[in-house]
């Protein structure tokens, strides 16, 4: 019998995108003698175990095996849980986040709501029977004991297991201790609600109390037995949690921290070490200003440490803010038109460096990642580099072109680097920026090869990524045209590496040419690039992409009278954009999770680009696919748009695709709907994840004209 390969969609869902089997989440003993991590046994295999890589002899061994840990049984996730996946896009099973202490001996984590550490040197595992379902539990610094979340209530307890008891309980069943809100969790890459001093001895809790958000609906169409799922949902313009932060000691004690929350309701950044004091960041509602404050942990007192505003917002950066070992303030700021590195107040880094992310700061050095400045000469599409800086100067420490990224302790650097020309992403152990070791990684090699030319395109040199079918000739003629962008905030698509652009190659080769292009919005160029949508996330972002088209036609073989365009999220807005503004350069359209009316996406993502609607109702309507801007704007002939949603989205709900097809069906627009039982914001569901892919393709070439085989 002959057993058929599976096509690529089947593999590409069941690896989920290639990422099983591939370390990930690095942690380095402060000593240097071992790096911790997570990987999964295969590349298909969901469930990670907890690794630790014994620097002295360079072999790996597992500390935590989640099958052994739960005899085989099948892991069970409280609605908490899975919320708070959903919020990181955690698509994978078994030890999918752990914590460590100061000495990176002691890791906890939980599985199936249970709690479990780990002897990191020992190799062992073991459960702590404590109340459940368990969320985020964290070692302290000294290793001694182990904080979590159950019931919305923090609880502590001995890392031997012992004297576990609540240090603080929610009044109402609207009030959660030590968990990050909608927002923070969704928007501000806030995952933690508790922080434990560096002394073990007490920690920062956040309170967070969801009563003033408005609830939402979630039904499940499918299975009407089922009650709707109710969510707190904080919609643009509407009333956030109301969040507070307390010192809580060992023995319950609680002191609140003081800081004008009226003004600055936005806990952005939690940061304790023994570096300083209790060092917050918190934001305005608009976003434009926003306080670095000290904390004083006897009183809960706050000082300005500094403040930043901004005439269109400030952004989030991780690992900032954070002291230097010697008590200087690392930030990162928009100076001068550049995003630059600042210690203390002054800036180290210039215009040559788009600063991106701070990975570790020591006595030294900082150590960040960042792409090329807007004004290079020589552009690095796509590339994103990890640096050494200090008072003397730059230093670059990733070489090749590609996605670069890194942890480091103890003398030891974790580099991981995604390029081009090779599947997957290496993690290299260096010491004294000589390798040591490799982590070996079991993702599966996708089969599949990229033809991939990175570009800049037209007088705005928007970044590109053009993908050509596999076996085509320039004397094929020229290719319909499936444009597949993002295209927003936060979503830079154009990068410097082979597995990002697996998608795109594989619609290439069912007969395409596919330009994915990075306009104005899209991070990774320059402050100013990026806030080019102030009040405008339709035209600006629209405008790019057949900016971008029609100056690659003039080098690519693109027949610009059959054009297409894919989405999802932000990336299915912008299609559905196209498809209703720009019916003269766009002829079919897939609109995947659109966010089609701006008043019911969340408050810190929307009001940071659209301001309050209720004070600028223009504004929304006139980025709205629904409104004044969507089909009342619309023009031309109605081109044919294919509408796909998750039933049980709680991210960008099912009503933004549903008044869509109102508006579209009251205009007399012929679409097609394709409605995803009990799928959310995300698609893991390997059926789901293939035959979406497949099913795009021939509406794509059913609209275009194209040959179907």
């Amino acid at each position: 019998m002959t057993i058929e390969p599976l096509s690529f969609p089947r593999r590409y869902a069941r690896t989920q995108r290639f990422t099983l089997g591939a370390p990930r989440a690095f942690t380095v003993a402060p000593d240097g003698s071992r790096v911790v991590f997570l990987r999964s046994r295969s590349g298909t295999d969901r469930a990670n175990l907890l690794w630790v890589l014994d620097l002295a002899d360079g072999g790996e061994r597992p500390a935590a095996d989640p099958r052994t840990l739960l005899g085989g049984a099948d892991e069970r996730l409280s609605a908490r849980e899975r919320a708070r996946r959903e919020r990181s896009r955690e698509g994978g099973a078994g030890i999918v986040g752990y914590a460590t202490d100061g000495a990176v001996e002691l890791a906890s984590f939980a599985l199936s709501g249970r709690l479990f550490t780990a002897e990191l040197r020992a190799g062992t595992a073991r459960e702590l029977h404590v109340p459940g379902p368990v969320i985020d539990p964290r070692p302290s610094p000294d290793g001694r004991l182990v904080a979590y979340v159950s019931g919305g209530a923090l609880r502590v307890v001995s890392a031997g297991g012992e004297g576990d008891r609540a240090l603080a309980e929610p009044e109402s069943r609207t009030v959660t201790y030590g968990l990050a809100e909608f927002v923070a969790a969704e928007e501000m890459a806030r995952s933690r609600g508790f922080w434990w001093s560096p002394e073990s001895d007490r920690l920062l809790v956040a309170r967070a109390d969801d009563a003033p958000v408005g609830r939402w609906w979630i039904a499940d169409p499918a299975h009407p037995g089922n009650a709707p799922q109710e969510v707190a949902y904080p919609a643009a313009g509407t009333d956030n949690a109301d969040v507070r932060l307390f010192f809580v000691g060992l023995d319950g004690a609680r002191t609140e921290v003081v800081w004008d929350r009226t003004r600055y309701p936005y806990l952005a950044r939690v940061h304790w070490s023994a570096a300083g004091a209790p060092l917050l960041l918190v934001q305005a509602r608009d976003q434009a200003s926003q306080l670095y404050l000290a904390v004083d942990p006897g009183t809960g007192a706050t000082r300005m440490v500094h403040a930043d505003e901004d005439p269109q917002w400030l952004d989030l950066f991780p690992g900032v803010p954070c002291w230097t070992p010697s008590g200087r303030l690392v930030r990162i700021a928009d100076e001068g038109g550049a995003r630059v590195l600042a210690v203390g107040e002054r800036p180290l880094t210039g215009a040559q460096l788009h600063v991106r992310a701070i990975l570790d700061v020591s006595d030294d050095d900082v150590l960040l990642s960042a792409s090329a400045g807007g004004t290079a000469a020589a552009p690095e599409t796509g590339e994103v580099h990890v640096y050494r800086v200090n008072d003397l100067g730059v230093e670059r420490l990733s070489q090749e072109p590609g996605v670069h990224s890194a942890v480091r302790a103890g003398g030891v650097t974790v580099l991981v680097s995604a390029v081009p020309d090779a599947p997957g992403a290496r993690a290299q152990v260096l010491r004294d920026g000589k390798t040591v070791a490799t982590v070996v990684s079991h993702a599966e090699d996708p089969g599949l090869t990229p033809r991939l030319t990175l570009t800049e395109a037209g007088e705005r040199r928007v970044p590109c990524a053009v993908l050509l079918p596999t076996g085509y000739t320039e004397g094929d003629g020229p290719l319909p045209v499936l444009l597949d962008p993002y295209g927003g905030p936060h979503g830079q698509r154009v990068v410097a590496a082979h597995n990002p652009h697996l998608t795109s190659q594989w619609f290439a080769d069912q007969g395409f040419a596919v330009v994915v292009a990075d306009g104005r919005g899209t991070p990774g160029r320059s402050p100013a690039w990026e806030k080019a949508i102030k009040d405008d996330v339709a035209a600006v972002v629209l405008d790019d992409q057949i900016h971008a088209l029609r100056a690659l036609a003039e080098r690519f073989p693109l027949d610009l009278d059959r054009v297409a365009i894919r989405g999802w999220s932000f990336g299915g807005y912008l299609a559905g954009l196209a498809a209703l503004r720009r019916p003269d350069a766009v002829h079919a359209a897939v609109v995947g999770a659109p966010v089609t009316d701006w008043r019911l996406y969340d408050t810190h993502y929307t009001e940071r680009y659209l301001g309050d609607p209720d004070r600028q109702p223009e504004v929304y309507s006139a980025n709205s696919l629904v409104g004044d801007g969507g089909l009342v704007a619309a023009a031309g002939p109605a081109r044919p748009m294919l509408l796909v949603h998750g039933l049980a989205d709680d991210n960008v709900v099912v009503a933004h695709s549903l008044r869509l097809s109102s508006a579209l069906l009251a205009a007399g627009r012929p679409h097609e709907v394709l409605p995803l039982s009990g799928v959310t914001h995300m698609t893991p569901q390997e059926q789901v994840a293939e035959n979406l892919l497949l099913l795009q393709v021939d509406f794509l070439k059913r609209s275009l004209g194209v040959d179907r085989p």
